[in-house]
């Protein structure tokens, strides 16, 4: 008995090991006649489960690379819209410093030195602003636009188009395609154009 055992494990072949070799060989039969033997059912039963699993497993895959790519597409567009909007909230304080710069440059009709250091450190800014895409709103001899004006006075006059802003009151900024601040505008009312 022991003997027995022992030709099994030296063999290295059991009862389970050599119903695999027959039917790895019975697979490799039909393989080699070109498939036309009949493979048992069993075996074309687990093939077709595996490729249903496969094909499970392979669109499984593609979904969450799809859900991958959406979310990292959303998460950059969240972080851009964030950096944008703290952008624009930071330039919105530092329009009202602007508008002193205007008035100031207005009010002072003399060129000292000190009027000059003013106008050149205005324009600075304006520059600094101008790269990271800041502009000023056109306005005065504009056709009225409520998107970009805020009209504050209609003025009936026949020296002007109709709806035409006649001047500017306060300047409008808009950051790139994003309007910061409308123009504040007088239009004009003409009824004879």
């Amino acid at each position: 008995m022991h003997s027995n055992h022992h030709k099994r494990i030296v063999c290295g072949i059991s009862d389970v090991t050599r119903d695999r070799a027959y039917g790895w060989r019975r697979s490799v039969r039909w393989y080699l006649a070109g498939g036309r033997v009949e493979p048992h059912a069993e075996h074309v039963s687990e093939v077709e489960k595996l490729r249903a699993e496969r094909d499970a497993l392979i669109d499984r895959l593609a979904r969450m690379q799809a859900d991958f790519d959406n979310a990292r597409k959303r998460a950059a567009k969240e972080q851009a819209d964030f950096r944008d909007y703290a952008l624009a909230d930071a330039i919105k304080t530092l329009i009202p410093v602007l508008d002193s710069f205007d008035r100031a440059l207005k009010t002072s009709a003399e060129k000292s030195e000190f009027h000059s250091g003013v106008e050149l450190i205005h324009k600075q800014l304006q520059d600094a602003l101008a790269k990271i895409g800041v502009q000023p709103v056109s306005a005065e001899g504009q056709p009225f636009d409520p998107r970009y004006h805020e009209a504050i006075e209609m003025v009936d006059t026949e020296d002007a188009k109709d709806n035409a802003v006649l001047e500017e009151l306060q300047r409008g900024y808009k950051l790139k395609d994003r309007l910061l601040r409308p123009s504040m505008v007088r239009v004009a009312r003409n009824s004879k154009r």
